[in-house]
C-alpha cells in the first residue's frame, strides 16, 4: 500500500514538534551562559533562525540539511544539485529574520569516500553560494561506514550551518504583523527539499527514474530539481520597503503550517493560493492523498511568503517581479488566532 500521509511514510510532524520542544526545554538553559556578554541570545527558539547580540548588530544562525532527497540523488547517480538544496534550506531560513546571509559551513558524512561524488556535491554548494551571495568558509567531511548507508555504497548525508547579519533596528520577526496585512506568495521551483519521505515512495512506486512524467519532464530531473533560493529578491524588497514588511516565511516541511511560526496572535486567510505545480498533482493522484495532507506536507507551489502592509503591496510585488518571480497576493492576515484558513479548499490548520 502506498503511504497517504507523511506519518505513514515515516515522518510524523507532531512527534517531531514534541521532540523539538523537549530538546528546547533542555538546551534553552544555555542562553544564560552568554547573558550580559557578547553573544547574548535575542529570542526564544522556534523561529526560522535565532540571534546573538554583537553590539549594534545581531548575528543570525540556523542549520539544515537535504533530507531523504539524497537517496534520489544516489539512485540517479546525479550529485551536482543537492548542494544547492542544502544552501537554499539554510539561506532561505536566514532571510526570514530580515538578515543578510553572509557565510556557511557544510558537513558531509559519507558511507565511503568517492572523490568524484564529493566534487559533484561541492559544485552544487558553490552554485548555491553564488546564487545566495554567501561565502563557504569551511566544513567537515566524515567517513562513517556503518552509520551512513545508502544506494550501492554511495550513501551520504549533507547539512550546513549558515550565518547572517542584521542591524538591530531592521529585524523582521513577525511580531509586528497586524490584521489586514497582505500575504504575498512566491512560487516554488517544485518539491524543493521537503516531503521526500512521502513523495519518493509515491513517485518511485509508480515510475522509474528514467521515465517521463505526463508533462514531459524526466522523473529524475523533476525529483532532483533544486530548491529555489530567494535571497537576492527578498533582500531587494527589504532594502526598499523594510518598514512595510512585517513577516517573512519559508514554506518547508509542514507546508502552510509554517505560517504559524510568524505570529500566534493572528491568523492567515488564503483566498487565492498559488497554482499547484504538476508534481504535487501527480503525487496526490497516484496515492489518493487528501488536500489537507498535501497542504500540511508540501509547499504545493508556494515556496516563500512576504507579509506586508496593504499600502505597500503593489510596490513589493513590483520588486519581486523585476526578479522574474511568479508571485501574487494570496490572502491577508486575520484576527483568527493561530489559524491558517484556505476557504477555497475548505481547509483550516
Amino acid at each position: 500500500m502506498k503511504p497517504v500521509t507523511y506519518a505513514e511514510s515515516g515522518v510524523d510532524i507532531k512527534k517531531e514538534e514534541r521532540a523539538v520542544k523537549s530538546i528546547v526545554s533542555v538546551i534553552s538553559g544555555t542562553f544564560a551562559n552568554r547573558k550580559g556578554k557578547v553573544g547574548e541570545v535575542k529570542s526564544q527558539i522556534g523561529h526560522f533562525a535565532n540571534f546573538v547580540d554583537i553590539g549594534d548588530k545581531y548575528i543570525v544562525m540556523c542549520t539544515d540539511g537535504v533530507g531523504t532527497k539524497v537517496l534520489v540523488a544516489q539512485m540517479a547517480r546525479k550529485f551536482d544539485t543537492v548542494g544547492i538544496d542544502m544552501m537554499a534550506m539554510n539561506v532561505n531560513d536566514i532571510i526570514c529574520t530580515g538578515a543578510e546571509p553572509i557565510a556557511l559551513v557544510d558537513y558531509l558524512a559519507v558511507e565511503k569516500i568517492d572523490e568524484d561524488i564529493v566534487v559533484e556535491i561541492s559544485k552544487g554548494i558553490r552554485d548555491g553560494a553564488n546564487d545566495a551571495g554567501v561565502a563557504v568558509i569551511g566544513g567537515e567531511t566524515a567517513s562513517l561506514k556503518g552509520v551512513i548507508t545508502g544506494v550501492s555504497g554511495m550513501g551520504f548525508d549533507l547539512a550546513g550551518t549558515a550565518i547572517g547579519v542584521v542591524d538591530k533596528d531592521k529585524v523582521v520577526l513577525g511580531d509586528n504583523i497586524h490584521v489586514g496585512d497582505k500575504v504575498i506568495g512566491i512560487a516554488s521551483s517544485g518539491l524543493h527539499s521537503n516531503g521526500y519521505s512521502l513523495a519518493r515512495e509515491v513517485v518511485l512506486g509508480k515510475y522509474n527514474l528514467e521515465d517521463k512524467f505526463p508533462w514531459g519532464v524526466s522523473v529524475s530531473d523533476e525529483m532532483l530539481r533544486p530548491t529555489k533560493i530567494y535571497v537576492k529578491p527578498v533582500l531587494d524588497v527589504l532594502s526598499k520597503y523594510r518598514d512595510s514588511v512585517t513577516g517573512l516565511c519559508h514554506i518547508t516541511g509542514g507546508g502552510l503550517m509554517n505560517l504559524k511560526r510568524l505570529n500566534g496572535d493572528v491568523g492567515f486567510r488564503l483566498i487565492d493560493v498559488m497554482d499547484v505545480l504538476p508534481i504535487f498533482s501527480e503525487v496526490k493522484r497516484v496515492a489518493g492523498i487528501s488536500d489537507e495532507e498535501m497542504y500540511k506536507t508540501f509547499n504545493m507551489g508556494m515556496g516563500f511568503v512576504v507579509v506586508c502592509r496593504k499600502d505597500a503591496c503593489d510596490d513589493v510585488l513590483g520588486v519581486l517581479r523585476k526578479w522574474k518571480l511568479s508571485c501574487k497576493v494570496v490572502g491577508e492576515v486575520t484576527g483568527d488566532k493561530g489559524v491558517v484558513d484556505v476557504p477555497k479548499l475548505n481547509l483550516k490548520f
